[in-house]
């Protein structure tokens, strides 16, 4: 890997890691739905500039359907399930809750598509499971199931999500499919948040946590992400997926100071590597089903083969994690 490549994966680690400290700020002061709203608003505003050059919403025609029901699984369920959670759920054990995406994978993918699953896989599923319940004591969720239950919901969507991407949006750009998504989601929870006035002002704090969601962490984060998937491939730009948590953990640490406890290390540890052995495919790189493979035709590489030996993922598989 180049150094370019290097330096954009651990951007988009950093990146992709620091949206829970930012919802945990917002949601001190405005409803989850405010956040989820100026999040996807903000983010598609500033998408909308390179829409022209992917080929505009008309390559949505005949798609919206899909589109549809891959924005509900991706932002519209799961977003506000991560904020509402994140209202007792500390922004550390959101992110290592989130990275059990690959666990839902597996599980979907045996009964669903009736794929076969190595016995490494099935020990990968148990060891994080072993850290999903290490986050269920009092010392790290604060006893809150409701809440554990938001963000593991929030994670089951992001693993089917990409089910429907490969089979209905194959041939969707990934620019317009990201920003029709994050749009229609703004829609969703514009009469919503209407409703709940209303509002009390966030302060400088809260104002800059919201820009930040979707300037930095949405609109930024995609643009970076395409980047990084013409720089290095689809099948590395996963490895994103096992540094967002280790982030996430640090920074509720440094700025929230939240505690780092026993469990928590012992869940971080358990969670990175049961995902990644739970990823794992025969001969392959651990490949998490839980982040996007989204626009490999951005570098023309639909037909390069990747480390399990197939050709290049979908470009319109796009998975908009937290």
């Amino acid at each position: 890997m180049t150094r370019r490549g290097w330096a954009l994966l651990l951007t988009m680690g950093v990146v992709w890691g620091v949206p829970y400290l930012l919802i945990k700020v917002a949601v001190e002061q405005v409803t989850p739905a405010s956040v989820v709203l100026a999040r996807t608003g903000l983010g598609a505003l500033l998408l909308l500039a390179f829409v022209p050059r992917a080929g505009g919403f008309r390559t949505l025609r005949g798609h919206w359907r899909p589109v549809v029901a891959f924005a509900a699984l991706e932002i519209v369920a799961p977003w506000i399930l991560l904020s509402n959670a994140e209202r007792t759920l500390t922004s550390s054990t959101t992110g290592l809750l989130v990275a059990t995406v690959p666990i839902a994978a597996v599980v979907i993918g045996r009964f669903v598509d009736g794929q076969a699953v190595a016995l490494v896989r099935w020990a990968g599923l148990v060891v994080a499971l072993g850290g999903v319940a290490l986050l269920l004591g009092p010392g790290a969720a604060g006893g809150d199931a409701w809440a554990v239950a938001q963000v593991l919901l929030a994670a089951l969507g992001y693993a089917v999500a990409p089910i429907v991407a490969d089979r209905r949006l194959r041939d969707v750009p990934p620019i317009p499919l990201t920003t029709a998504c994050l749009g229609l989601t703004a829609l969703v929870y514009l009469p919503v948040v209407l409703l709940e006035a209303p509002h009390p002002a966030p302060d400088a704090a809260g104002v800059l946590a919201l820009a930040a969601l979707g300037a930095v962490c949405t609109a930024l984060a995609f643009v970076l992400f395409f980047r990084l998937i013409a720089e290095v491939g689809a099948a590395r730009s996963t490895l994103v997926a096992y540094l967002n948590p280790v982030v996430a953990v640090a920074l509720g640490a440094l700025v929230l100071d939240e505690p780092i406890t026993l469990a928590v290390v012992a869940a971080t540890a358990l969670i990175l590597v049961g995902s990644a052995a739970a990823s794992r495919r025969s001969g392959a790189v651990p490949e998490p089903a839980g982040l996007a493979r989204a626009a490999d035709a951005l570098s023309d590489v639909d037909d390069e083969p990747t480390p399990d030996g197939t050709a290049g993922q979908s470009k319109s598989q796009i998975e908009f994690r937290s």
